[in-house]
Order: structure tokens, then C-alpha cells, then sequence
């Protein structure tokens, strides 16, 4: 008897007691059906595909994006969440006008760029200066004195996103302090197929502000071996670029209300606006609208979440993050809810094949979540990493939420980022679909819990 109650006991503690405690018996079942339903489903990627087909680019400020969120807005009303609205925010506007670099010697070439966003223009007959090539802030540095009265291109091998943009973001203004007249980088982009890639760039206050824009890694490259070989390289920039007023934008908001615990808030989405070249279905078409359809196929399946499960669709995540943090001041100053967000996700890195969610948050929450990622076994998209999150549920997350960034396998994200080629045949519907259900299913999750997920 005693050799028995021994055996009944370590069976007992080989169970998860957490799992068994916070998870409903259900959880395992309702998994199954949304991955089911997400796998055979084409409604979503049907979507994705027409909104950039008939709205093309979807930069803030412009026709573009507002028409797409018109649409969207009228789709999911016909969907049947239980409420959709819009929430108003002021973006920028930026134009980026006419612009070209053409090299005039010691060759003559018209090269491919594209401005960078928030840099101005030049004066319409375009700026001519040499080119000093330089392959770091350092070598500018140690250069300085060459740079006077030229301009300077910051010749950047590709390492990583975070430690690369830096020349994108802050390269004008540094170049500025030792005296050129404008600036031009490598794209920033892990492989290159004779394509300039866009983004956003700062000036810093107090420091002369010239143009900025970026040329092809080839274009660098060409231009490297031009110096290297000791010729004077001259090329002329021109620009229309220009900063208008502040426009009007929206947030676009869904939701399914819950049934035990309406006032909890289990939020997640993507970003609807995108530059303004291609078609913006990687960055981030393609996450907006898979959350989107994560929400539908929940509410499709009759699932009743306990709590309420909320997306939302920011607007001016690229050059502002305006509806980000609009968002975060609403839900803290007049939704009066930002304790009871109990969770914020977001897909911004493409819908390429999912791995899972990096999460940030407490132990005992990640413990939770990676109990539910355990149910998405059979399309291999449950693994739980420490350490994430995303620009639009940044302003939630520094506030105390926990926040999630769904994680997907993005070797070939950089080589189409901010560029033309950002367009729906990047993406195939099968990985988007179990982007869906991985989404969903961490979502619903959450959402249906015995108890909170922990913030401690």
C-alpha cells in the first residue's frame, strides 16, 4: 500500500499543475478546430491580395491608405464582430516628390535610389558634389577633414536590421556635422537585386539639415572600388521632398466582446499604413490582415472567449508610430483600461512560415503561454522565446503590459523591406494561413483562461 501511494504521488507531481489549473480542458480541442479552420480557410489571403491590388501603398497622409481603411472597415462590419470603429490620429505627411541620382564621372550612369523619409529636398536644379565613400561613423571621423563641401556616402555592409539602420536613421546628420552638403547610404538589406530600399530618417536638433537618400548595394559598391582605385567620383542628387501639415489617419478597431470578463483585453494586430513603394504585403499587410482574419475565424467557429479579444490596425507605424501611441493614450485616459490589457500581440516581421511569439512578461505568464503553444504541435508555430514584442504595442508594453511579437523564419524579409518589391508574391497563403492559426490560437488561449494570465 505504501509502495502505491507513492507511485499515485509522483504522478501527481509529473502533471503541469498550472496547465491543469489555468488552461480549461476545452483549450486542447477549440486549438485543433481554429488550426483546422485557418489551414483550409482563403478568405484571408484573398483579402491581403485585393487590398493591394486595388490600394497599392498605403503611406500616411495619402488617398491610399484612407480608401484601404474605408474597406476595411466595411468588411468587417460584414464580418459581425461585436464592435468596429475607428479611432482618429494625426500623422505625418511627407511627399517624396521627383528625385534621382545620376553619377557624372568618372562614369556616367542614372542610378536607382529612393529619398528617405522626412529628409528635405534639394534646390531644383539638384545639389553636384563629390562623393566621399566611407564605410562607418568612425572612418567619417577620422576623415573629417575630406568631408567639407561633399557628399558623403555611408558604404554600410549589411549586419543586422538594429545595428545597419542607424546609418538610415541619424547618417545625414552626422555627415552634416563635418561639413557636407548631402548624404547617401547603402540600402539597408541582407541581399540586393539592383534595389534601393526606403525608410525613415531623423535630424538631429541644432545640426544643419541636407538631403538624405539611399542607392542599390551595388551602386555603393561600385562607387567603393571608384575611391579605392583613387578616381573623383561626382554625382547630382535631385529631390522634391517636402514635409506638409500633419494629416488625418485612423486606427481601425475590432473586436469580440467577452462573456465572463468583458473589461479584460486581449489586443492584437499589425500596421495598416506602409510606404510608398510596392505594396506594402510583407510590411505589413500581411500581419494586419492575418489578425484581422484571426478574430473572424474565432467568432466563425462560435468560440466564446471568456475575455475580450481585441485587433487593431495602426496607423503610421513607419514614419511616427502615431497610432501606436494614440492608442496607448486612449486605453490609459479615456478607455480607462490599460491595467486590464492583459496581453498585447503584433505581427510585424512578414507572415512567412511562424516559429512562435517572442514574449515579454512575467515567469509564471510564460509559462502559461508556453503550455498553449504546446497545442500548435502540429504546424510547428508554438515555441515561446523570451524577449519580444513590437513598435505599435511598445507604448503598451513600457506601460506594464505584457507584449508578444509573432516570430516567423524572415531570411528573405530584408531583401524585400521598404522597397517596390514588396508585393503579395513574396508570401504564399499556406505560410500566412498558419500565421493565422498561431495567432488565434495564443489569442483564444489567453482570452479563455481559468484565470489571468500573471503580470508578476
Amino acid at each position: 500500500m505504501k509502495q502505491f501511494t507513492v507511485f499515485i504521488a509522483l504522478i501527481f507531481l509529473s502533471i503541469p499543475i498550472f496547465a491543469q489549473s489555468v488552461l480549461p480542458t476545452s483549450h486542447q480541442n477549440d486549438a485543433e478546430a481554429i488550426i483546422k479552420a485557418s489551414i483550409e480557410d482563403e478568405i484571408g489571403f484573398e483579402r491581403l491580395t485585393y487590398m493591394g491590388d486595388m490600394f497599392g501603398p498605403r503611406f500616411s497622409g495619402s488617398e491610399n491608405l484612407e480608401d484601404a481603411i474605408d474597406w476595411i472597415v466595411e468588411e468587417m462590419r460584414s464580418d459581425g464582430f461585436d464592435k468596429v470603429w475607428t479611432q482618429a490620429v494625426k500623422v505625418p505627411h511627407w511627399v517624396r516628390g521627383n528625385e534621382s541620382v545620376s553619377l557624372n564621372s568618372p562614369v556616367k550612369r542614372n542610378l536607382p535610389m529612393l529619398g528617405l523619409g522626412g529628409s528635405i529636398g534639394t534646390p531644383a536644379d539638384g545639389i553636384t558634389g563629390e562623393v566621399l565613400v566611407v564605410k562607418s561613423f568612425e572612418e567619417l571621423e577620422n576623415r573629417s577633414d575630406e568631408a567639407k563641401g561633399k557628399i558623403v556616402l555611408f558604404n554600410v555592409k549589411f549586419t543586422s536590421y538594429g545595428q545597419t539602420v542607424t546609418y538610415r536613421v541619424n547618417g545625414a546628420s552626422e555627415a552634416a556635422k563635418h561639413g557636407a552638403i548631402a548624404s547617401l547610404i547603402a540600402s539597408v538589406a541582407s541581399y540586393s537585386i539592383q534595389t534601393p530600399h526606403t525608410g525613415v530618417m531623423q535630424y538631429e536638433e541644432g545640426i544643419t539639415k541636407i538631403p538624405h537618400a539611399a542607392i542599390t548595394v551595388e551602386d555603393a559598391l561600385l562607387m567603393q572600388r571608384l575611391s579605392d582605385r583613387g578616381e573623383q567620383i561626382e554625382v547630382t542628387i535631385k529631390m522634391e521632398a517636402e514635409t506638409l501639415p500633419d494629416a488625418d489617419s485612423r486606427n481601425v478597431i475590432a473586436e469580440i466582446t467577452g462573456s465572463e470578463f468583458p473589461d479584460e483585453i486581449i489586443v492584437l494586430g499589425g500596421h495598416i499604413d506602409s510606404w510608398d513603394v510596392g505594396t506594402g504585403m510583407m510590411d505589413d499587410g500581411g500581419g494586419s490582415v492575418a489578425s484581422w482574419q484571426a478574430l473572424k475565424l474565432i467568432k466563425q467557429l462560435g468560440l466564446t472567449p471568456k475575455r475580450t479579444i481585441r485587433v487593431v490596425l495602426w496607423t503610421n507605424e513607419e514614419n511616427g508610430l502615431a497610432g501606436g501611441n494614440e492608442y496607448k493614450r486612449w486605453v490609459e485616459e479615456d478607455e480607462k483600461s490599460l491595467e486590464n490589457h492583459v496581453l498585447a500581440m503584433e505581427s510585424d516581421g512578414g507572415v512567412f512560415d511562424p516559429i512562435g511569439f517572442g514574449f515579454s512578461g512575467s515567469d509564471a505568464a510564460f509559462n502559461i503561454l508556453t503550455e498553449i503553444g504546446k497545442t500548435l504541435k502540429t504546424i510547428e508555430s508554438g515555441v515561446v522565446s523570451k524577449g519580444g514584442g513590437g513598435a505599435d504595442i511598445g507604448p503598451l508594453m513600457r506601460s506594464g503590459v505584457p507584449g508578444m511579437g509573432l516570430q516567423v523564419d524572415g531570411e528573405k524579409y530584408f531583401w524585400f523591406h521598404h522597397t517596390d518589391a514588396d508585393t503579395i508574391d513574396k508570401l504564399n497563403i499556406d505560410d500566412f494561413n498558419e500565421c493565422v492559426a498561431t495567432m488565434a490560437v495564443f489569442a483564444y488561449g489567453v482570452a479563455n483562461l481559468n484565470e489571468t494570465l500573471p503580470r508578476k
